[in-house]
């Protein structure tokens, strides 16, 4: 095998779009839904099926495979320098429940794509090089989003993660188990070299601008919470106006009060309920509780500061000027992340070396890369996405796009990974 040196990088050395792209289509048709997209919730029957699928194409591909305790996936094609720390690369595989086919796999079919690319060079990397499948990245079944990720970065403990319920009751942990992939490996405490992370950009600025490639310096702050108004279930039709404790007329202004804030702190900030449930939902009863969630963001800590302290002041005006209980619980934080200059130049070197148009980018929605960036070097590549939509069936990217970020990866990480 040929052993890689920096020198060695040219664009000769690139991977094999179509096999990418194929691979992606070939991913898109498990959970397909009728708009073009997938339906994989983490830890289901199609989850699973897509898992398996990424499993026997790592094998194929060489690769060793093993599951940790939260259920990430690792898969390692051997380094020259058994005993080196490895070079990752990864995302997730499950899905919003209307999601699109690029979003996460991406990142993952990116990086099998490196590692057959390997292959097909017969090169050789002082580093391992790995491929990862986070678990509930997205955090649509199981609150919060990137859970898996979090503890293997130490920002939650084991016993958190696989605690963490569905709507129906159902825990990661037992999942885990009921789809066979429970790993007995320890979720954290491994030394990474370098991790990249493979995306797309789930926005519209590089296709705006006519760039192919964001090179991703920074990740925004998040913050998640969870509210619960409750007033008093009444019949809609003898209950004088002046006498109702409406809990959803409560959370209406709370929608309003959030979207507010987003504009108060704009242009970087962004506020959003994604989630409500009315109780008893019925048409003729006053609403008497509803549970609703709240997702802000924003490159500033100061500035999250700032509109957690509007939205607690604004939620306990509203519930007590209509006589409502609240409760208030912020169930996901993180800081505003700055990733690894290092690998932040590894991906604008690898973006020159092949002519693309590329702009530094900070990242407006979580990955589990913000997570990894705690404990390894890390950085992210994005390419753009149809009319910048994502969480979304129609989700779409070209071929083109996606063999870009593929050829930039490739390289971003056989630099860290040849060193």
């Amino acid at each position: 095998m040929n052993a890689v040196t920096d020198s060695a990088l040219d664009t000769s050395i690139r991977v094999n779009g179509k096999r990418l792209w194929d691979s992606l289509m070939t991913m898109a048709k498990i959970g397909a839904t009728p708009k073009g997209g997938v339906c994989r919730l983490a830890l289901t029957d199609l989850d699973k099926e897509g898992r398996d699928l990424i499993v026997s194409w790592a094998k194929e591909a060489g690769c060793t495979v093993t599951v940790d305790q939260m259920g990430n996936v690792f898969m390692r094609r051997a380094g020259r320098n058994l005993e080196a720390a490895p070079v990752v690369t990864g995302s997730h595989a499950d899905s919003q429940p209307t999601g699109g086919r690029f979003d996460g796999i991406y990142g993952i079919l990116g990086g099998i794509e490196v590692i057959r690319t390997l292959n097909d060079r017969g090169i050789e990397t002082e580093h391992p090089v790995e491929v990862v499948i986070w678990t509930n990245e997205e955090g649509s079944r199981f609150a919060p989003a990137m859970v898996a990720s979090g503890v293997f970065a130490g920002e939650f403990t084991l016993d958190y993660g696989l605690s963490r319920k569905d709507v129906d009751g159902k825990t990661i942990g037992e999942e885990l188990e009921r789809i066979g992939y429970a790993g007995s490996e320890p979720c954290g405490g491994r030394k990474l070299y370098a991790a990249f992370e493979l995306h797309i950009e789930q926005g519209p600025i590089l296709e705006a601008e006519n760039m192919t490639i964001g090179v991703v310096t920074d990740a925004q702050g998040q913050r998640w919470y969870e509210i619960t108004l409750t007033g008093q279930e009444a019949h809609a039709g003898p209950t004088p106006m002046p006498r109702r404790r409406d809990a959803l007329l409560g959370a209406s202004r709370v929608v309003e009060l959030v979207n507010r804030i987003g504009l108060d702190h704009a242009p970087l900030a962004c506020a959003t309920v994604g989630m409500m449930q009315v109780h008893p939902n019925s048409r003729n009863v006053i609403p008497g509780r509803v549970f609703f969630t709240v997702d802000f963001r924003h490159p500033d800590d100061a500035v999250l500061a700032k509109m957690d302290a509007a939205l607690r002041e604004g939620v306990e005006k509203i519930a007590s000027g209509i006589g409502l209980e609240t409760g208030l619980e912020q169930i996901f934080y993180y800081a505003p992340i700055a990733f690894d200059t290092a690998c932040v130049a590894s991906v604008r070197a690898a973006a020159e070396r092949f002519g693309y148009a590329h702009r530094n980018m900070v990242s407006g929605a979580g990955h589990d890369a913000c997570y990894l960036s705690k404990v390894a070097p890390t950085s992210m590549v994005f390419v753009p996405c149809v009319d910048g939509i994502s969480h979304n069936e129609i989700e779409d990217a070209s071929e083109e796009w996606i063999e870009a970020g593929a050829n930039v990866l490739l390289h971003a990480m056989l630099e860290r990974a040849g060193q």
